[in-house]
């Protein structure tokens, strides 16, 4: 089977979605299929960068088209630069040795309509791998008005890519909720949750770690933001929690990463001048054990409004660390039930700085039950949220969209969920989540 992904960023940037790319790429060519990739020239966050255009990396044929020339300083900006990336894998793609399933993320939006052209003009299967709803996305946080003739156009545009493609991935029950109300097929609709960078990255909470040695004092208890500040992300909560906590000399806050709402951090920061507070860039994925297990806790958070439409990938790696984590974000959504389910951080509503206030605290003055969560964290990734699985749950997805007419389909990826776990109690059946 020939399978070709398309999204604007893949190895060696450092993006969530380029990593899940990747990972599913090296997969699916570990186990003996052709895997190319057309993405962009492109590094995220690095303005300038050019890398080569054709590569091969882990087996994976890597075409590289265009990049970034007008940036993300606005709107218009990123559609002008989304417009060329269109264009230029458009025509990338018609080279391309013919592919039997085309695999489209959400970067940029819209970018499905390629894989439906693939199939349209050369055969083969379309899915749609949705990472973020757009344009909810900025509609959600008030960078786009609902009404607006261009926000109904890129709805409408939207709901062909989820309607048309033949399967599509989605993230959690709720995105899966908000896809069936715009009228896609029940059964087309998949749910395969992301997964952590690797399944074991838990360390020692007493072994040395330069991580924490570098940026955090020592004998605090470090509470960290790690990964993307992204337009959905809630970061006002999280600085108000820590200004309020200016002043508990046990708490310590480490800020690391990049993206839209990292210099609306480090500017409150600077401007309320919190001394206890440690700003860092992002962190190389083979550093991510130690970054990870830094942390006492970790901090995830999504706006108000902001549920289904995106699931943030960082709690898994959280989970792996067997780090506990506090979710500013609602109840009913996919991180606030996957921490509930497994009794493994805490939940606060979005702008509550004084409940995420007293949430740490509580962590603080309580380490036993800090740990106890962690622990369970990483259990449920052992047993629920493995690299492995989700990954066997897109092999036997793509299986079954190529079986040949009459041919005996591959296990659904949820039967396949289902037998894992099943093998799993039966190796040890005292494990419970």
């Amino acid at each position: 089977m020939h399978v070709l992904i398309i999204n604007q960023t893949f190895y060696p940037d450092v993006a969530a979605t380029a990593q899940h790319a990747h990972d599913l790429a090296k997969h699916l060519h570990n186990h003996g299929h052709e895997v190319s990739v057309v993405t962009s020239r492109s590094l995220y966050g690095q303005s300038g960068a050019a890398l080569p255009r054709t590569d091969v990396v882990d087996g994976i044929q890597i075409l590289r088209v265009g990049q970034s020339i007008f940036g993300k300083a606005s709107i218009l900006a990123r559609i002008l630069d989304f417009s060329l990336f269109y264009m230029a894998s458009a025509m990338k793609v018609m080279f391309v040795k013919r592919p039997d399933v085309v695999i489209c993320l959400t970067t940029p939006p819209f970018i499905a309509l390629v894989g439906l052209l693939v199939r349209r003009l050369r055969g083969g299967r379309c899915v749609y791998w949705v990472m973020d709803l757009y344009p909810d996305l900025p509609v959600a946080c008030g960078v786009m008005r609902p009404d607006a003739l261009l926000t109904r156009f890129f709805f409408f545009v939207n709901k062909v890519c989820l309607r048309r493609a033949d399967r599509t991935v989605v993230l959690g029950r709720c995105m899966r909720g908000r896809i069936a109300a715009q009228g896609v097929n029940g059964p087309n609709i998949v749910p395969i949750d992301v997964w952590p960078p690797a399944d074991n990255l838990a360390q020692h909470r007493d072994a040395p770690n330069p991580f924490r040695t570098k940026w955090a004092p020592q004998n605090r208890f470090v509470v960290m933001y790690s990964g993307n500040f992204g337009l959905g992300h809630d970061v006002h909560t999280m600085c108000e929690a820590a200004r309020l906590l200016n002043n508990e000399s046990r708490v310590h806050f480490v800020f690391a990463g990049g993206g839209k709402k990292k210099t609306q951090v480090d500017e409150f920061v600077n401007v309320e001048r919190l001394q206890n507070c440690t700003l860092v860039g992002f962190q190389p994925r083979d550093l991510l054990a130690d970054s990870l297990g830094a942390a006492d806790v970790h901090l995830v958070t999504l706006s108000e409004g902001v549920e289904g439409i995106m699931v943030p990938s960082k709690l898994f790696g959280i989970m792996a660390a067997g780090r506990p984590t506090i979710f500013v974000g609602a109840e009913t959504s996919e991180i606030a039930r996957i921490l509930a389910e497994n009794n493994c951080g805490l939940t606060v509503r979005p702008g509550d700085a004084e409940a995420l206030a007293t949430a740490i605290t509580r962590l603080t003055d309580d380490p036993a039950v800090c740990r106890a969560m962690g622990e369970r964290a990483r259990r449920a990734i052992e047993q629920r949220y493995a690299q492995s699985h989700a990954l066997e749950r897109w092999r036997a997805l793509l299986d079954d969209l190529v079986a040949p007419t009459g041919a005996p389909a591959a296990e659904s990826p949820a039967q396949q969920a289902s037998a894992i776990r099943g093998r799993e109690s039966h190796q040890n059946p005292t494990a419970r989540t």
